[in-house]
């Protein structure tokens, strides 16, 4: 008769894997509704080209506002449904990231392109710019750092655009911004993420959601909304990049 040794027998029950939770149907159609809904994103995305190439821009905006509320809302039934844990095998975060270059990025450089908002010579080197910064800056792992900001201009390409679109700029002036956004990506400011960062995030809340009614008005406006309306939603800009360079510069003097 031979005995197990009792520290072979312990190593091998911690080699096995737990065995895999099983969910039922139902709730596994539940989760994959939710990718699905995540998804949906991309769908708007194709529509906002669509409408984009025959210039009409309040349906072009109008999709792309779509795929942002999609967006806003997906992380939260994700949670709620548990969709890591019972779609292990799915990655939510990485079709999210997919839909979020698309619909940030990807359609936006297309419809500024297609709107013929800078300079003709310039306008290919521009949109592809706006393209590879915003692929790297997607794929920083600190692109969103652990104290809840972003790092660099957080590609937000489809507001921009919505803004030159309006303000009827000079196409130098249009490309000057461009430019000038191109190079933000790769500078090291953070950026204030309205949801997510503790400081003055009541205020803040508060005044994106202001601002978000705002620009849903300037879509729906489109393609000549009120200049007060236009000018009227700049004020958050301003605060959002005041606000943003405040807390970049404040924290590092406190780290310093």
């Amino acid at each position: 008769m031979t005995m197990e040794h009792p520290i072979s027998t312990a190593a091998n029950q911690g080699d096995q894997k737990p065995e895999p939770i099983l969910f039922s149907r139902s709730r596994r159609a539940v989760a994959w509704a939710v990718h699905l809904f995540t998804a949906c994103g991309s769908v708007c995305c194709l529509l906002s080209i669509d409408a984009g190439i025959e210039h009409q821009w309040k349906a072009a905006f109008g999709w792309l506002a779509l795929a942002v509320f999609i967006d806003a809302v997906d992380g939260a039934l994700a949670r709620a449904v548990g969709v890591k844990e019972v779609l292990p095998n799915f990655s939510g975060e990485q079709l999210d990231n997919i839909v979020d270059y698309a619909s940030y990025v990807l359609v936006p450089a297309i419809l500024l392109y297609r709107a013929e908002l800078l300079p003709t010579s310039w306008s290919w080197w521009a949109v592809a710019g706006i393209a590879l910064a915003s692929a790297y800056q997607f794929c920083q792992s600190d692109a969103k750092t652990p104290d809840h900001y972003f790092k660099g201009f957080p590609s937000y390409w489809n507001v921009v655009v919505l803004y030159l679109l309006v303000m009827k700029l000079t196409p130098i002036a249009n490309l000057i911004i461009v430019l000038s956004l191109i190079v933000l990506v790769f500078v090291p400011i953070k950026y204030v993420y309205p949801s997510r960062t503790p400081h003055f995030r009541k205020l803040t809340l508060t005044l994106s959601s202001l601002w978000g009614i705002a620009l849903i008005g300037i879509v729906w406006q489109l393609p000549d909304p009120s200049s007060w309306l236009v000018f009227g939603s700049l004020l958050f800009v301003a605060y959002y990049l005041g606000i943003s360079l405040y807390l970049t510069f404040h924290r590092s003097r406190q780290i310093d």
